[in-house]
């Protein structure tokens, strides 16, 4: 008996000590005093060290490094500028890839009417967005319903289940068969403006149906079956949009004034207002980003990167900066604004409406270590595209970009008057993907567009960038 204990407690004591130390884990080093005593010796306290101690816990870290020299060389004129009037602001959401689009089909629309100004409704399509996205969601979760929970693709799903966020296609999708409508006629709600309340019942909701449909699949039902209650899920879904957002319209009149103070008046559904006033035709349009991650010249498909169950994911070329570059500079110059995606939180000058590296230098002030390729920013999650814009101008130097002229969806309080100044170089490094009418994309670029295209996984950092 007590040769038993004697081995019972040899066991427990080896046991405690896996753990507490877990297997492998002998080449692993915690904080030691030395370590510590080491670490605390590499900063010496001395006058210059005490003043910058004071300085930067008592002080904002942009208002501290903000550079005098830079900004004293800075000007917002511009040699080329395509005219538009009024600013738009997407307000406490995350719809700026919907304004964006919207505000690449503004100025056709103000000259087509001869108008001062006009918007349209992003409440309207934002309202089929998250229906569709609540479907795609459902439909995915049928997909993969005998998977693991903690399978990465479907917990890739769970984490947002119907964001605020998307990309051009997501946009081009929902006007071809919805259309689009004055921002008279559904104008935003108190929940469009500032939709996180209304997100967390919605993802809430949709969570809790992912969780019967996986058990209903558990116990044996059929696809049939899980799609036959999918349809209720959807009407509660329905339901609580209609609440949040107001009832989308069938059929409108549009009433407006000119700038010749004639007034238009007419009849439209949805589809047939985007028809006449924009008269573009969206699949025109190429998506191009700089996934420096990748081998570029090459098409690439994000799964699940989309909004529609019954459309394909995004695809894109991946081509170099610069040739993204070239191709936003044709279309530019040729009076046409450009939709853009790009990691806007960084180097960011939001008092004044700047982008560009050198507005302040923190890691000058805090000697901080911060040299990544892109390629590396983009794989450590340091950089992804987080915000769409648009560019509506350009200063050259010679035939060079100097700077772009950027038309922000943040309102007239933030910017230069919602206005935004983006140095070339701050290009380079946060500019991850631009939308060009196809005719300023070569033909040898434009034929990868017929190879077969590389799938990349759900959790890739483009998909989830506006989540």
């Amino acid at each position: 008996m007590k040769r038993f204990l004697s081995i019972l407690t040899v066991l427990t004591v080896l046991i405690s000590g896996f753990a507490v130390k877990g297997f492998g884990d002998d080449a692993r080093e915690g904080l030691t005093p030395e370590l510590i005593k080491k670490i605390e010796g590499s900063f010496e306290l001395n006058p210059q060290t005490r003043a910058l101690v004071n300085a930067v816990s008592n002080n904002d870290l942009k208002e501290l490094s903000f550079d005098r020299e830079f900004h004293s060389r800075h000007d917002d004129l511009f040699g080329i500028k395509i005219e538009t009037e009024g600013i738009t602001d997407q307000k406490s959401s995350g719809r700026c890839w919907l304004f964006a689009g919207f505000n690449m089909m503004r100025p056709a629309v103000m000259e087509k009417y001869n108008l001062s100004e006009f918007k349209f409704s992003e409440n309207y399509l934002f309202f089929w967005d998250k229906l569709e996205k609540a479907n795609t969601f459902l439909e995915a979760v049928i997909e993969t319903r005998d998977r693991e929970i903690d399978d990465r693709e479907l917990q890739t799903l769970l984490k947002n289940p119907v964001p605020d966020g998307g990309w051009w296609n997501y946009a081009v999708n929902l006007i071809e068969k919805y259309g689009a409508v004055p921002k008279s006629v559904m104008t935003e709600t108190k929940n469009t403006s500032n939709t996180k309340r209304m997100n967390g019942e919605l993802n809430r909701m949709t969570r809790s149906f992912a969780a019967r449909i996986r058990e209903a699949a558990s116990k044996g039902a059929t696809e049939t079956e899980l799609r036959a209650s999918k349809v209720e899920m959807l009407e509660k879904v329905y339901r609580l949009l209609v609440l949040n957002m107001g009832l989308p319209p069938e059929e409108f009149t549009w009433r407006v004034e000119n700038k010749d103070k004639k007034i238009f008046e007419k009849k439209y559904t949805p589809l047939s207002f985007y028809k006449e006033a924009v008269e573009v035709d969206l699949k025109e349009y190429i998506c191009l980003l700089d996934h420096p991650a990748y081998e570029y010249n090459k098409l690439y498909r994000i799964r699940y990167c989309r909004n529609m169950s019954d459309h394909s994911d995004m695809e894109f070329i991946n081509v170099e900066i610069g040739k993204l570059r070239k191709y936003a500079l044709k279309a530019v110059l040729n009076d046409e604004p450009v939709w853009f995606a790009a990691d806007v939180g960084k180097a960011n000058d939001t008092k004044n409406g700047i982008l560009a590296s050198g507005a302040y230098d923190i890691s000058s002030l805090l000697g901080t270590e911060t040299r990544m390729t892109k390629a590396q920013r983009v794989l450590y999650r340091e950089s992804v595209p987080s915000h769409a814009m648009v560019f509506i101008g350009v200063d050259l130097n010679g035939a060079a970009p100097k700077k772009w002229l950027v038309e922000n969806s943040w309102g007239t309080d933030i910017g230069n008057d919602g206005l935004w100044t983006m140095y070339d170089e701050w290009f380079d490094k946060y500019v991850y993907s631009v939308i060009v009418h196809r005719r300023h994309v070569p033909k040898d670029v434009l034929k990868i567009l017929k190879t077969m295209p590389e799938i990349l996984p759900a959790w890739d950092p483009m998909r989830g960038a506006f989540d």
